[in-house]
Parts: structure tokens; C-alpha cells; sequence
């Protein structure tokens, strides 16, 4: 499993997949990482953890990210502006 910190807040984060777990299917065994990739409809990517997921609206932007901060190891918010 690969790791690399999240784009929203910055906390190590893990991702599934490759050739590491490839026989894992999925199971419960820590394999599924704390990470995805998301593509927004501005045309931008970003690897977010599932904390700043969470707390992104709908239809965000790379406004929004740029926007997340670590809040404490389990949750993240929004900055204002």
C-alpha cells in the first residue's frame, strides 16, 4: 500500500491498491486505505482523506480544498474566509 498525505489538510494517508494488496479483495484487513483520489467538475484531482471528504459540499472546487485543514487525527474543516 502507498503512502502520501492528503491535499486538503496534509495528514499521511494510505492508498489502496497496485501490486501490494492485489489478492486482498477488499477484506477487513486494513487494506482499503484512508485515501482517494476524487475528480471535481472544474477538471481538477485531488487525493483527499475521508475526514476532509466528509466535510466537503456539494459540487466542490479546488477552492474547497485548498480551504481544509487537520482539525485532530479524525476530523477536518473548513477555513473561512
Amino acid at each position: 500500500m502507498a503512502k502520501d498525505s492528503c491535499d486538503g489538510c496534509g495528514r499521511t494517508v494510505t492508498v489502496a491498491g497496485g501490486i501490494a494488496n492485489i489478492w486482498t479483495f477488499g477484506q477487513d484487513d486494513g487494506s482499503e486505505g484512508t485515501a482517494m483520489t476524487l475528480e471535481f467538475e472544474d477538471g481538477t484531482d485531488h487525493l483527499l482523506c475521508y475526514p476532509c471528504m466528509e466535510v466537503l459540499p456539494d459540487n466542490p472546487t479546488a477552492e474547497d480544498v485548498e480551504r481544509l485543514e487537520e482539525v485532530d487525527a479524525e476530523t477536518s474543516r473548513l477555513t473561512e474566509y
